[in-house]
């Protein structure tokens, strides 16, 4: 992207920079730029996005989910202006850090956050399934979170993470990892699916200015798409910072019964496992701020596989096995 070519692109829609800031990106193709204007329009900064061509679809699905989480009264990000064809969107600039990067919070001043997230996370799970598939193809337009998908993640853990460690060194250890991927994936996968954000964590969550104490924006939600019923719940509470233990049983308390629980459990072990060779892949490709957080998600990934049926024998071995390659808890 060439940010002289994001300025007339402003002005032509009647946006009148004063200056353009690139911001750092992520492993995503896509850049971004915060715009502070002239005249002090649109709360006086906004973020201009730009994909390219290769991943133009996804700029179109951003526009539909939030259309979508809109008609659930979902906070996310306004569209000030948006030019699929070249690439350029201007997004509501809801502030530099998000809930993830907000260490000025404690426990206590966190949990509201917290709270007001896992209430979005039921108003997305209650979005009409239709509103999901296209109409002229009748797919879904995102791929389902399903248990080939869900099988497929855990594999990039096993590639990146788990081989190269030396945490499957044995015959044994291979068969017993991966029979238990396979079961994971598969439960979670013959669960009623609903539409879920897929990446609904601290990273992906803004506290909202202006706004009563504890309420939160939802961000990077082009991803859109069905899945497992309590996988947005599981990854709002064990993805890069973790809520209390307090407030994590006072969050399950309005699951219903013990399956729901085992099913949280089960969708929170899947994510954690995810997640280490997600950081493991982030950092081969030069991003590797995430891996501190490798450690503390191991360490809850076996206390939910410890929660879970087809988990709970292994558990005990997996933590002392692959505790040298996390580096010990980072709680």
């Amino acid at each position: 992207m060439k940010f002289s070519d994001l300025e007339p692109w402003l002005v032509a829609r009647g946006f009148a920079p004063e200056r353009i800031e690139p911001l750092p990106g992520d492993v995503s193709p896509r850049r971004y730029a915060r715009v502070r204007w002239v005249d002090g329009k649109a709360g006086g900064t906004a973020i201009a996005a730009y994909y390219p061509e290769e991943i133009r679809p996804a700029a179109e699905r951003y526009l539909r989910a939030t259309a979508l989480l809109g008609s659930v009264e979902v906070p996310v990000p306004q569209v000030l202006a948006s030019d699929l064809s070249n690439g350029w969107m201007l997004i509501e600039d809801l502030g530099e850090r998000t809930l993830a990067e907000r260490r000025d919070l404690d426990d206590g001043s966190v949990a509201p956050y917290f709270r007001h997230a896992a209430e979005l996370g039921r108003r997305i799970a209650s979005l009409p399934p239709a509103t999901l598939v296209d109409e002229e193809t009748n797919e879904p337009w995102n791929p389902p979170l399903d248990g080939a998908l869900l099988r497929k993640e855990l594999q990039q853990t096993w590639d990146v993470y788990l081989l190269p460690n030396g945490l499957l060194d044995t015959a044994e250890s291979r068969r017993a990892t991966e029979t238990l991927f396979d079961e994971i994936s598969a439960r979670m996968g013959a669960e009623p699916a609903v539409p879920c954000h897929r990446d609904f964590m601290a990273r992906n969550l803004i506290p909202r200015a202006n706004r009563p104490e504890g309420e939160v924006a939802v961000i990077d939600h082009q991803d859109l798409r069905f899945g497992p019923p309590r996988y947005d719940l599981a990854s709002l509470l064990n993805d890069t910072r973790f809520p209390s233990a307090a407030l994590e049983a006072e969050l399950l308390g309005a699951l219903d019964g013990d399956l729901e629980l085992e099913s949280y459990h089960r969708a929170a072990a899947q994510r954690t496992i995810k997640a280490v060779g997600t950081y493991a892949r982030f950092a081969e490709r030069g991003a590797s701020r995430h891996l501190p957080l490798i450690p503390a998600t191991l360490d809850r990934a076996m206390a939910h596989l410890a929660r879970i049926p087809e988990g709970a024998a292994i558990a005990p071995e997996l933590s002392r096995r692959w505790r040298p390659a996390g580096g010990g808890s980072a709680h």
